[in-house]
């Protein structure tokens, strides 16, 4: 479910024009410190959103942003999204060079409109588009807007910055109100407001002045745990004649109901076809798992954002007449045809995506933008992904696991917790019988299955259900060994609650070893070598956060040629900290070598201070991966 957020998806490109007819914005004047290190300057930004009813609010917006370098070539342009329910009623622009003096004044005939139609998706959703790039820098744009919200489900956030390499000299956010309306906020590393009135309305002000982003950094919090930010929801809001409340999970989750009601009623003939297909499981879930992958053949995902279908699906009838449906149509459709069984299920909004934060579930609001399904069966539940006809039953992965969702029930709303993978659960392992020649060059025969979140690694997951071309490519892009070809290779899907894929191939290995004289240079890490080395920091100010815990295995038996020795064979080597454990071993029998690796991480979230010990980890790991043995040859 695609939620419309009036976010400016960048701080730095929400806002309204200057009053004065030619504004000086001389890049003289910016201080020297506000443009050290930076591609651009935030000059001046506003951001004011008033509400007017439970119906109608207005979000305004201005920016005023001096570009140092092509880096910031990005914000030279300003998007503004709107559909039936958000009418742009204002967008202007100016251009200004270094002096500060106007190069261009938008006209309206430059302001580009187009459908945000991508081909997935059936929408009346649309955009206006404006670029005031230049080819002389530095130079300055500003922007200005104006949008009527026709409905009241969501209030434009703030956060003071994006980009870790714009400064800005002054921003401000405002938010207007009626008593009887106001909006919750809840803010984060920003002082209480300034209170004040409007109009008649309360107003609430922040302001900022003189502002150096801190740098980001790696294995950090999301950034909404980082960066200054306010939350802001309305407690009580109408959106196409469907009035409802969020002051509550159970006053929103009611709100969802109230759009879903009367939209499971499925054909009769559907009906008994369904119970046909399951009359003979002996379970719930093999009822489930038969109704999930009738479901799969059966729909296909079609993105539908017209007027309120962006928030209520289609009816259960329509999906099972046309075949298609998004994730709330989808979802919807699924909890239908359980119910015809006898089975309870949850439609269950869910904020998905791979790098997506989990929702803040102290501040109930409008955070999702997916539907799944929840099935409780006795003390476990099973998950749905309905918008995926490849997706192994009960599977979520990363798209939605390990996250907070809201499950709509029949008395309100419930947040539960989807299922997260262990590093037990998450594992690549692989077996290779390498033979090794006299020239250097090699044959490798490597068997590697990838199970849990490494099923998705690369998309494999997307790759199984692909062509013999397709699968080829995904072999040549992630097998990381410097020059081989492909002789023959087989991938195998193995569906489950746990997935795993076997991926086999045959590969020709060019100078795998490199000759030198009568010295032969082996790497035995065939082709897993870890190459990451966190950066130098002198003072982390950041908690290190490890989102997915794994373990890697390799296996790897050298058949050498005959008549060489190791100059010396490396000991066993360890690496452990509370980061993960590594180690690495090598023994030589009959001819042949036998290097085996194991590398543990885990799940977690540590202090700052732990950094330099995290640096270290994975020193020891990048040296472990890369040791060399050194053959002789007897002759």
């Amino acid at each position: 479910m695609r939620i419309y957020l009036l976010l400016v998806c960048s701080l730095l490109s929400n806002f309204v024009i200057n009053a004065k007819d030619e504004p000086l914005y001389a890049v003289s004047s910016i201080p020297e410190i506000m443009k050290t290190g930076m591609y651009a300057v935030i000059r001046e930004q506003e951001l004011r959103f008033e509400i007017n009813s439970e119906k109608n609010a207005t979000t305004y917006g201005r920016v005023v942003i001096t570009i140092l370098n092509p880096n910031a070539l990005s914000y030279a342009k300003k998007i503004l999204f709107y559909d039936k329910f958000n009418v742009v009623r204002l967008f202007k622009g100016v251009s200004y060079d270094a002096n500060g003096d106007v190069i261009k004044k938008l006209k309206s005939s430059e302001i580009y409109d187009q459908s945000e139609y991508d081909g997935s998706l059936y929408s009346d959703n649309r955009l206006k588009i404006a670029d005031l790039s230049h080819g002389t820098y530095p130079y300055t744009v500003e922007f200005e807007y104006e949008i009527e919200q026709k409905a009241l489900l969501h209030a434009p956030g703030f956060r003071l910055y994006m980009d870790d390499e714009i400064s800005i000299q002054k921003s401000k956010y405002v938010l207007i109100y009626p008593l009887a309306l106001k909006p919750r906020y809840k803010s984060f590393k920003i002082q209480n407001p300034t209170v004040g009135t409007y109009n008649n309305k309360e107003m609430l002000e922040w302001n900022f002045e003189n502002v150096r982003p801190e740098k980001f950094e790696k294995f950090s919090p999301h950034s909404n745990q980082i960066i200054p930010n306010i939350s802001v929801a309305p407690t009580s809001f109408e959106y196409d004649k469907y009035s409802g409340k969020m002051d509550t999970w159970d006053n929103y989750a009611k709100w969802i109901t109230l759009l879903n009601k009367d939209r499971s009623e499925l054909p009769e003939q559907s009906k008994k076809y369904i119970q046909d297909l399951t009359k003979d499981a002996r379970s719930a879930s093999e009822k489930v798992q038969l109704l999930y992958e009738y479901l799969q053949s059966k729909t296909r995902y079609v993105g539908i954002q017209l007027g309120i279908g962006g928030y209520q699906p289609f009816e259960a009838s329509v999906v099972d007449q046309t075949g298609y449906g998004d994730c709330k149509a989808l979802s919807n459709y699924m909890v239908s045809m359980l119910k015809e069984v006898g089975i309870k299920a949850n439609y269950t909004l869910i904020r998905a995506g791979e790098n997506e934060p989990d929702i803040d579930v102290s501040f109930p609001s409008s955070q999702f933008n997916h539907v799944i399904v929840a099935v409780p069966n006795n003390t476990d539940t099973l998950w749905l992904e309905c918008t995926s006809q490849t997706n192994p039953f009960g599977y979520l992965g990363d798209f939605t696991g390990d996250r907070h969702a809201l499950m709509i029930t029949d008395d309100g709303g419930k947040i539960v917790k989807t299922p997260s993978y262990s590093a037990k659960d998450n594992i690549q392992s692989r077996i290779a019988d390498v033979l090794v020649e006299l020239s250097g060059d090699a044959t490798a025969k490597v068997q590697t299955t990838y199970r849990g979140l490494q099923y998705e690694s690369n998309d494999l997951n997307f790759i199984l259900n692909h062509q013999y071309d397709d699968q080829k490519k995904w072999i040549q892009k992630n097998v990381r060994i410097p020059a081989f070809d492909i002789a023959s290779f087989k991938m195998v899907n193995h569906r489950g609650v746990i997935p795993s894929a076997i991926v086999n191939t045959e590969l020709h290995l060019k100078r795998f070893a490199t000759v030198t004289g009568k010295r032969i240079f082996l790497t035995p890490n065939l082709m897993n070598k870890s190459t990451y080395m966190p950066e130098k920091v002198d003072s982390r100010r950041a908690n290190i956060v490890l989102r997915k815990p794994f373990i890697e295995l390799d296996t790897i038996h050298y058949r050498l040629p005959e008549g060489i020795y190791p100059e010396f064979l490396p000991e066993p080597m360890k690496v452990n900290s509370r980061f993960g454990e590594y180690e690495s071993t090598f023994s030589l029998e009959e001819g042949k070598l036998l290097y085996i690796r194991k590398l543990k991480m885990n799940k977690g979230e540590y202090p700052p201070e732990t950094y330099r010990e995290f640096s270290e980890f994975f020193k020891g790991i990048n040296k472990a991966d890369n040791t060399k043995i050194v053959f002789m040859s007897k002759t």
